[in-house]
């Protein structure tokens, strides 16, 4: 990941609403959740989680899916670990100071 890709995500993460809906879009695994599912567990109006979702996936957080005439939304674990990775990979200079984290694999 680059410093711009890796600057993007963190902004869109620096916001308490966008936060919580990324992480429970994590939480709730590769199947993700219906929008209104989503919108309900956050209690924030419809046209605000809009906008949220909208700055995540133009950071390439988030993904979304047609599901008729609802709208299924989904954490990209790559682009996450990818994030992870880049804030990482110079921990202490290369030596061995913490174990290591499993990545997620979903």
């Amino acid at each position: 990941m680059k410093s711009d890709a890796a600057l993007a995500c963190l902004s869109a993460l620096g916001h308490e609403t966008r936060l919580a809906a990324f992480r429970a879009l994590v939480a709730a695994g590769p199947e993700g959740m219906q929008v209104g599912t989503l919108r309900e567990h956050l209690d924030v109006p419809a046209a605000t989680l809009t906008a949220h979702l909208n700055v995540l996936r133009a950071a390439g957080l988030v993904a979304d899916t047609r599901e008729g005439r609802a709208i299924r939304v989904r954490a990209d674990y790559a682009r996450m670990d990818a994030l992870i990775a880049y804030l990482t990979e110079n921990c202490c200079q290369g030596e061995s100071c913490a174990p290591t984290a499993a990545r997620c694999t979903s």
